[in-house]
C-alpha cells in the first residue's frame, strides 16, 4: 500500500518521475501552511468515504469475503510488483490509464447515483432502459448480462466519463481525487467481511504485509510515486503558493483507507444489529482512525521517511474499541471459539499470500 508521504510528485507535466524518486535539489520547500493544508486535506478525504461508505453497506445487500476472494487481492498484490521489475513504465502507465478510465467512470457514477437521485427534477421523465445479452436460441438459451439503468444513470455515467476524459488527458490531480475517493467509497460499501474475528485476522496479516513492503523494500514507495493511477489521495502541499499548477505532493494510498474503512463499517453493522440507539463502536473505531491517521502523519513529518500507515491504524481501530468496550471483546472472544476453523482458513490464505 502506498502510505502518506512527504514531497511525493504526481506527473502533470511539471514534473517527471525521475525528479520524484531521486529528490532532485531545485525542489520547492512548502510552507508551513501549505504542509498542514496538505495533511488536513488528506485526512479529511481519507474520512468521507469511510464515513458515507459505512452508512450506505448498511442499507446494501450483504457480499461475503471469502477466503478464495482474499487470496485473489493478494495474488493481484504480487502480480502488480512483478509487472514493475518486468514490463516499461510508460507501457504499465498507458494500460493503467484505460483500466482506470473504465473502472473509475463506473466506480464514480455508482457513487453520484444517491445524490442525483435527489436533485434530479421530478418534471424531467425518468425513463427505464434495459441491456440484455444472451446467448444460445430456443431452449438452451442462456442469459449473459441483464442490466437495468435510467435517465439517472446515464446522467451520471455521462458526468463520470467527463471526468475520466479529463483524467486520461491531463492526469491533474483534482481528477485523480475523484477517481480515488470513489474507488474507497464502493470499496468500504461493497466490500463486507463476515464477523469481527475475522476483520482482526485480516486487518493483522495486512498489518505485517504493509510493515514489510515499505520498511523492507522500496517497491511500495516506488509504485506510488512512479505509476499514473488513481491508487492513492494526493493533495499540494504548495497549493498556497502555486495554485492548481501546484506539484509537490503529499499522498496516501487507497488501501490505508479501504481496509480499516470495512472493519468500521462492520462495527457499524454490529451496533445496528443490537438495535439500540447509539452507535457506540462505530464512533469508537473512528475517532481511533483519526489518531491513527494523525499519527502516522506526525510521525511521517518527524523522520522524513515514508510510513506504512496501517502500523498505527490496525492497533488503533482493533485496539480502542476492544479495550474501551467489553461487549465487544466479550463478543470477539465468543466469536475465536465458535470460529476457529474459518479463522485458521483465513490465516493460512493471508500468511501463505504474504509469503
Amino acid at each position: 500500500m502506498a502510505d502518506v508521504e512527504q514531497n511525493a510528485a504526481v506527473p502533470d507535466g511539471s514534473s517527471t518521475g525521475s525528479d520524484a524518486v531521486n529528490g532532485t535539489a531545485g525542489r520547492f520547500v512548502s510552507s508551513a501552511e501549505g504542509t498542514a493544508l496538505a495533511y488536513g486535506s488528506l485526512l479529511l478525504m481519507a474520512l468521507l468515504p469511510i464515513f458515507f461508505g459505512a452508512l450506505r453497506s448498511v442499507g446494501c445487500s450483504k457480499s461475503k469475503v471469502t477466503d478464495s476472494y482474499l487470496e485473489t487481492l493478494q495474488m493481484k498484490e504480487c502480480a502488480k510488483t512483478m509487472h514493475v521489475k518486468i514490463f516499461s513504465q510508460e507501457y504499465i502507465n498507458l494500460l493503467l490509464s484505460m483500466y482506470f478510465f473504465v473502472l473509475g467512470v463506473l466506480a464514480l457514477s455508482h457513487t453520484m447515483s444517491p445524490f442525483m437521485c435527489r436533485v434530479f427534477p421530478a418534471n424531467v421523465p425518468n425513463k427505464q432502459y434495459q441491456l440484455l445479452f444472451t446467448q444460445g436460441s430456443g431452449e438452451g438459451k442462456e442469459e449473459i448480462v441483464n442490466y437495468e439503468f435510467d435517465t439517472k444513470d446515464l446522467i451520471c455515467l455521462g458526468i463520470s466519463s467527463v471526468v475520466g476524459v479529463w483524467y486520461v488527458l491531463k492526469k491533474h490531480w483534482i481528477a485523480n481525487n475523484l477517481f480515488g475517493l470513489a474507488f474507497a467509497l464502493n470499496g468500504v460499501e461493497l466490500l463486507h467481511l463476515n464477523n469481527v474475528s475475522t476483520g482482526c485476522i485480516l486487518l493483522g496479516g495486512l498489518f505485517v504485509y504493509d510493515v514489510f513492503w515499505v520498511f523492507g523494500t522500496n517497491v511500495m514507495v516506488t509504485v506510488a510515486k512512479s505509476f499514473e493511477a488513481p491508487i492513492k489521495l494526493v493533495f499540494p502541499q504548495d497549493l498556497l503558493e502555486k495554485g492548481l499548477d501546484a506539484s509537490n505532493f503529499a499522498m496516501l494510498g487507497l488501501g490505508d483507507i479501504v481496509i480499516p474503512g470495512i472493519f468500521i463499517a462492520l462495527l457499524l453493522r454490529f451496533d445496528v444489529s443490537l438495535k439500540k440507539n447509539t452507535r457506540t463502536y462505530f464512533y469508537t473505531s473512528f475517532l481511533a482512525y483519526i489518531f491513527g491517521l494523525g499519527l502516522t502523519i506526525f510521525v511521517m513529518h518527524t523522520f522524513k521517511h515514508a510510513q506504512p500507515a496501517l502500523l498505527y491504524l490496525v492497533p488503533a481501530c482493533i485496539g480502542f474499541p476492544v479495550l474501551l468496550h467489553k461487549e465487544l471483546f466479550n463478543f470477539f472472544r465468543k466469536e475465536m471459539a465458535l470460529d476457529k476453523d474459518n479463522i485458521s482458513s483465513v490465516h493460512v490464505c493471508l500468511t501463505g499470500s504474504i509469503h
